[in-house]
């Protein structure tokens, strides 16, 4: 509950700074000369300008609309594959703990499970379902639970339990549309009323890479490139941990050399770390990964060994264990 708080706390805050401060500023700092100059305007650049604006607020929309609509349905075609072609594997359940509400009429839980990946190497991943029959009390810690694993790992989700059926829920659904519609409309909507009330019969003149138009699809852009930057860094993890955790090959790296990057997350130091280890083909292989080490998990850095996972076919793409339990 306190980690959702916080999420929502800093997305609404980083909201404000995307959205109403750059207009509170932009329509606070204009003044009369700005529409006098609109005749001396260069009506190319100001072209440029609305097909930037255009172009920014196109790729902030075509990434909703496959993140809240698009994403359901291919997850769902993911999900009727690994029903029809997964890989059963027998998983433990280390820990269940309730997630929904009182008020909710099925229980949703988020679970610890322990299984063996596809190498066979033992691995545990968290996981949310919803309990469509309490009566059973499948979901508590210590069952075993049948689960299914996506035998090429394309793309998510890698894994579903076998009993599930893949669905869409209607009202979820209708509510992603629903946003989706609202925000597009608030956009054009946007576009109408700037021309409306900036022009004064001379185009889109009046744009300037500081308009709202332009300033705030900007900042909503690089606040995505931002927390995905920043979530590598601090993890550790790249675009394909899920993929090496997955299709993974458990092992002892030995540390070789422990050396600080010059960068802090947090003030907290970015290390780079050099390992060497033996593949199953005990074909030896030295790799090396960076990650933001907390000051209380300095002693990681004193190991003689570190557990990692490889890739079998293409052993230089490694992750820490620890890290990976933690996606």
């Amino acid at each position: 509950m306190k980690k959702n708080l916080a999420l929502t706390f800093w997305a609404l805050y980083m909201l404000f700074f995307a959205i109403p401060f750059p207009m509170f500023l932009y329509y606070n700092i204009k003044s009369e000369s700005d529409i006098d100059a609109l005749k001396d305007g260069n009506p190319y650049l100001a072209l440029a300008y609305l097909a930037l604006s255009i172009l920014l607020w196109l790729i902030l929309l075509v990434g909703y609309f496959r993140k809240w609509i698009l994403q359901l349905f291919i997850t769902r075609r993911n999900m009727a594959k690994i029903k029809a072609h997964g890989v059963l594997r027998e998983s433990k359940i280390l820990n269940a703990q309730k997630i929904s509400k009182a008020t909710s009429v099925y229980n949703t839980y988020e679970l610890e499970l322990c299984f063996k990946n596809l190498s066979d190497s033992e691995i545990t991943h968290k996981t949310t379902i919803t309990d469509l029959k309490p009566l059973a009390k499948r979901f508590e810690s210590g069952n075993k639970l049948n689960i299914l694993l996506d035998r090429d790992m394309n793309q998510p989700p890698y894994m579903m339990i076998a009993s599930s059926e893949a669905s869409i829920n209607f009202r979820s659904f209708a509510l992603r549309i629903l946003g989706f519609v609202i925000l597009s409309i608030a956009v054009i909507a946007y576009y109408i009323f700037s021309y409306r009330t900036e022009s004064y019969g001379m185009g889109w003149r009046f744009l300037a890479f500081w308009h709202p138009l332009i300033l705030c699809p900007a900042i909503l852009l690089f606040y995505r490139i931002l927390v995905g930057f920043i979530f590598r860094k601090i993890t550790g993890l790249s675009d394909d941990s899920l993929v090496i955790k997955f299709k993974g090959i458990k092992t002892s790296a030995k540390l070789i050399k422990v050396s600080q990057t010059g960068t802090y997350i947090n003030e907290q130091p970015m290390m780079r770390f050099e390992l060497e280890y033996t593949d199953t083909h005990n074909q030896l292989h030295r790799s090396s990964l960076k990650k933001v080490v907390g000051l209380l998990d300095l002693d990681i850095t004193k190991q003689e060994y570190i557990s990692i996972f490889y890739l079998p076919e293409n052993p230089s793409q490694i992750a820490f264990t620890s890290d990976l339990n933690t996606i």
